[in-house]
């Protein structure tokens, strides 16, 4: 008896609610579905490295979002501490902040720290324009969660991603070589002030790469020296002052004669307007030949004056 009570204990009855739903709204209940959540209930993803400026076209954005809402909602994790926390859709929250809203759109998604990462990095390379910093900054977050995934390991599995198969990963999906994005990534390396000159374009992408293996010391020297002079290194200056470093022989000094010296591109040249000079010669002379015959020209002016004076 008390065996067949055990039985009966044991059997799930199906409630009624199951027994009348259909696959259709079973699958329907799992399903994620759009919220509207407040945005104080929404903190930003940490150490995000994309910025949100309050530049024209978030002023435009905003002006979108007053007139017609959020029309992609943004992807939030919930907190264990409660609330939210975005993955995609900063400049989104922002302009709905800026027209005054209360709430925004979101799709809520359980996502540990790497899958949260990896989208969010993902979801803002889409962007028209990224600097340089947020380029280097995002690739280092992406790959480090790359790694990461790649180094859970059972029994049976191997390590699965590489450093430089993880670059790769990063690169395919950024439309880069493995090697690009490791350039990229030395760019976090170089001191912020520095960083934020390549930013402005007042440093050039590839001098910046070799800049980055100076040490910290030496990057504050250099970044005195470029303020000091107001002047930037070249690409093969900025190779040798790596070298140097690498050697052991770089300080304030050496920077200083670097940069100091005169550049190629930085010497004096002089110039003529073209429609001062173009009348005197047939209209078929190339370049080449003005140039000949000027020089002619002033060979032979300089030839009768050496003349004059030896009267």
């Amino acid at each position: 008896m008390a065996a067949k009570e055990d039985r009966l204990a044991s059997i799930r009855l199906t409630k009624v609610d199951d027994l009348f739903s259909t696959e259709e709204s079973r699958s329907d209940s799992q399903r994620e579905k759009v919220m509207g959540i407040p945005l104080t209930e929404i903190s930003d993803f940490p150490g995000h490295p994309f910025k949100v400026r309050a530049d024209e076209a978030m002023l435009e954005m905003a002006d979108s979002v007053k007139q017609y809402g959020v029309l992609v909602p943004g992807l939030v994790r919930p907190k264990m501490d409660g609330g939210y926390e975005m993955v995609s859709g900063h400049r989104r929250k922002k302009a709905s902040e800026l027209a005054g809203m209360e709430t925004i759109p979101c799709l809520v998604r359980e996502l540990d720290d790497d899958q949260a990462t990896i989208i969010m990095v993902d979801s803002n390379l889409q962007r028209e324009y990224i600097s340089p910093s947020e380029k280097a900054f995002a690739y280092r977050m992406k790959m480090t969660a790359i790694n990461r995934q790649g180094q859970r390991t059972d029994l049976t599995s191997r390590q699965l991603v590489g450093k430089l198969e993880s670059a790769e990963v990063v690169g395919r999906d950024a439309g880069e070589s493995g090697r690009q994005v490791q350039r990229y990534i030395r760019l976090t390396e170089l001191a912020p002030p520095i960083l934020e000159m390549v930013d402005d374009k007042r440093i050039a992408f590839n001098p910046a790469v070799e800049l980055s293996y100076l040490a910290e010391k030496e990057q504050q020297a250099l970044l005195d020296t470029m303020q000091a002079e107001d002047c930037t290194p070249s690409l093969a200056q900025a190779q040798r002052m790596k070298k140097l470093s690498q050697e052991g022989r770089l300080n304030t000094d050496v920077i200083y004669t670097i940069l100091t010296e005169e550049k190629p591109n930085q010497k004096e040249q002089m110039k003529i307007q073209r429609e001062r000079i173009d009348r005197f010669f047939p209209r078929d002379f190339s370049e080449k030949q003005k140039e000949d015959l000027i020089v002619q020209l002033l060979e032979s002016w300089y030839k009768r004056r050496q003349r004059e004076h030896e009267r």
